[in-house]
C-alpha cells in the first residue's frame, strides 16, 4: 500500500474497448441479469480477449499514476450482475421483470432457493490482476443490500433474510480474494441511498457480515447513479444514507462528489473513516485541468484530514471514451502530486 499522503485510486471500472464489447448496447442499461450479446467475440476466444483488455486497463492506470489500481472490471457487463447471477439459488434462465415508477421494465434475477456461493467468481480476476501489477491492487464486489434490492425474492421469508444470505456469499468470496493478494476490497452499495428506510433496518448488519474476517482495508462505495445515465442536475446535494455507515466495519467510504457538487459538510459524520472522494466529473466530456482537480482536492481537505483523503474519480468511468478516461486520471494524479507537495 502507498505510504504517501493523498494516494490515488479508481472506483473500479475503466472503458472496455469497442473491439471487445458493443458499447452502444452497454450504454443503454445497467443489466441485473446477464447480457451475453454485449460481447463481440465468441465464447472460445472471450477469456483471452478479456485478459488482453484487462492488461491495457492496468497499464493505463499505471501510466496515469494511479497508486491503487483495479482490473478495470473489464470482464463485467455491470458492477453487480456477474457475481449475483453466479450464485446458487438464482434462476438465471427465467428472470423476473420489475417495473419502475416510470414504467421501465428491468429483468432481474429470481431467487428460487437458498443463496450460496458454490464456486469462486472473481478469484481468477484477482489472481490475474496480482500477476500483472506491482502496485497496490483493489477488487470490487456488489454489496449484499444492493443485490437483495436488485432481485425478486421468491424463497426467503423477507428481504432481510435474503440480504444476509447474500452477505454470507460475498464474505466467502472476499476471503478468497484476500488470500489471492487483494490489498483493498470494496463493496458497491448504491441502493442504500435508493431505499434508505429499508437500509436503516439491516444494511449495516449485512455489510458487516460480508466483511467478517477481512483484515485488508475495506471500502463501501455509494453513488447517485452513473453520469452517463443520470444527469448531474437531477442529483441531490447530499446522501440520504451516509452517517449510518460510520457503524460499518469498513475502513473507507467512497462517495461521488464532483458531478453532483456534493456538500462536503456531510463528511463530518464520518470522522472515523477514510474518505475516497470523487474529484473527477464524469458528466463533463472535457478533461479537467490539473488546477481544477487540485482545487477539488483542496476543498476536500477542508473537511477531511490529509491522512484520511483518497482522491478518486466519480463512478462510471467505463462509459467514457478511453482517451478521455486516461486524461482525467492523469489530471487527477498530477493534481494530487501538487497538493501533496503543498501540504508536506
Amino acid at each position: 500500500m502507498p505510504k504517501h499522503l493523498l494516494p490515488t485510486t479508481v472506483v473500479g471500472s475503466y472503458p472496455q474497448p469497442e473491439w471487445l464489447v458493443d458499447r452502444a448496447m452497454l450504454s443503454k442499461s445497467v443489466p441485473r441479469t446477464r447480457m451475453h450479446a454485449m460481447w463481440r467475440l465468441p465464447e472460445e476466444h472471450l477469456e483471452e480477449a478479456q485478459d488482453d483488455a484487462t492488461i491495457v486497463a492496468i497499464r493505463d492506470m499505471e501510466r496515469a499514476g494511479i497508486d491503487i489500481v483495479t482490473d478495470g472490471e473489464i470482464r463485467r457487463e455491470s458492477y453487480s450482475n456477474r457475481f449475483a447471477t453466479a450464485l446458487e439459488g438464482i434462476d438465471i434462465d427465467n428472470p423476473a421483470i420489475i417495473k419502475s415508477r416510470s414504467g421501465q421494465e428491468t429483468p432481474v434475477p429470481r431467487v428460487v432457493g437458498p443463496v450460496s456461493r458454490g464456486r469462486p467468481v472473481e478469484l481468477r480476476d484477482m489472481e490475474f490482476l496480482r500477476r500483472n501489477t506491482d502496485r497496490a491492487a483493489k477488487i470490487t464486489l456488489p454489496g449484499p443490500f444492493t443485490m437483495s434490492q436488485q432481485a425478486k425474492n421468491e424463497f426467503y421469508e423477507d428481504d432481510e433474510e435474503l440480504a444476509m444470505a447474500f452477505a454470507e456469499a460475498v464474505n466467502a468470496e472476499a476471503l478468497d480474494l484476500q488470500k489471492a493478494g487483494a490489498d483493498v476490497i470494496q463493496l458497491d452499495e448504491p441502493w442504500v441511498r435508493n431505499n434508505p428506510e429499508l437500509a436503516k433496518r439491516y444494511a449495516v448488519k449485512a455489510i458487516n457480515r460480508a466483511l467478517k474476517g477481512i483484515t485488508v482495508p475495506t471500502v463501501i462505495h455509494l453513488c447517485f447513479g452513473y453520469a452517463a445515465v443520470v444527469p448531474g442536475s437531477t442529483k441531490p446535494a447530499g446522501y440520504s444514507f451516509l452517517a449510518e455507515l460510520a457503524d460499518t466495519s469498513a475502513e473507507q467510504i467512497s462517495i461521488e462528489a464532483a458531478q453532483p457538487k456534493l456538500d462536503l459538510g456531510v463528511l463530518r459524520d464520518l470522522s472515523g473513516k477514510k474518505i475516497m472522494l470523487g474529484v473527477l466529473d464524469l458528466g463533463n466530456p472535457e478533461i479537467e485541468s490539473t488546477e481544477i482537480v487540485a482545487d477539488r482536492i483542496r476543498h476536500g481537505l477542508k473537511y477531511v484530514a490529509a491522512e484520511r483523503l483518497i482522491p478518486a474519480p466519480d463512478c462510471g468511468m467505463k462509459y467514457m471514451p478511453r482517451q478521455t478516461a486516461f486524461g482525467k486520471l492523469k489530471a487527477m494524479c498530477d493534481a494530487a502530486a501538487i497538493v501533496r507537495k503543498e501540504i508536506s
